[in-house]
């Protein structure tokens, strides 16, 4: 099986030659790839990738050719959309991997009442950057010819004021007061909102609320603010089967 990269380039035509990006290139060296070999690369931007001759091997410059694309039918029908009062530690990076994995079409990281992460400024932009990334090796990994958007990071606020009306999706508020989920809607994307470790506070779900989330819940136990939005993206993909 040949070697996936994720390419921050547009691909196309066939025939196409083209360096590839620092990233790739040096991925295509840790593997020792030899001109002759054959690496499979996507963009991001459609729901294809492309089989690529590598060309030539140099220092720094890895040459390619595109060969041919496959079309590929690995994203939801249904997009679900993931904002999140982001996690403490590691979590997160946990979380965007595994969103990713599951299928999420992009993720909003978060600031509430109650964070215990919070981030600003050049220490905000390095972390979304990093998680961009860890998105982009999790669709290299699963097959996935979209890499999830992940935004800037907002307060809870900021964000909600910023949220066009409602256009056709649903959307949903984790809360571990809402008694079990509604029926999957027929049509339409789903967003998905949900908070830190210490929950939102009542005046946070009360302006979600006003947005037009509507609070749903995941059973009687209490998950992780990790845990959560997974299982609901779980679920949301699997009905879609």
């Amino acid at each position: 099986m040949s070697a996936r990269l994720y390419v921050d380039l547009p691909l196309g035509p066939e025939g196409q030659e083209l360096d590839l990006p620092p990233g790739p290139t040096r991925h295509a060296q840790v593997l020792r790839s030899q001109p002759g070999d054959v690496l499979t690369l996507f963009d991001g931007r459609g729901e294809q990738e492309w089989q690529a001759e590598v060309l030539a091997m140099g220092r720094s410059v890895v040459r390619v050719r595109l060969l041919s694309a496959r079309v590929l039918r690995h994203e939801l029908p249904q997009g679900f959309r993931l904002a999140l009062v982001m996690p403490a530690n590691d979590r997160m990076d946990f979380l965007v991997e595994k969103a990713t994995e599951l299928g999420v079409a992009a993720i909003q990281p978060l600031m509430s009442e109650r964070s215990v992460l919070r981030l600003s400024g050049e220490r905000a932009d390095k972390k979304v950057a990093h998680w961009q990334g860890v998105a982009q090796a999790a669709a290299e990994q699963c097959g996935r010819a979209r890499v999830p958007q992940v935004a800037a990071v907002r307060t809870l606020p900021q964000w909600l004021a910023e949220l066009p009306p409602a256009a056709g999706e649903a959307r949903w508020l984790l809360s571990p007061q809402a008694q079990g989920l509604p029926g999957r809607p027929a049509q339409g994307e789903l967003w998905s909102l949900s908070g830190p470790e210490g929950g939102l506070s009542a005046g946070e779900e009360a302006a979600a609320q006003a947005q037009g989330f509507q609070p749903v819940g995941l059973g009687p136990r209490v998950l992780r603010a990790d845990t959560a939005p997974l299982a609901l993206l779980s679920w949301w993909g699997l009905a879609q089967l």
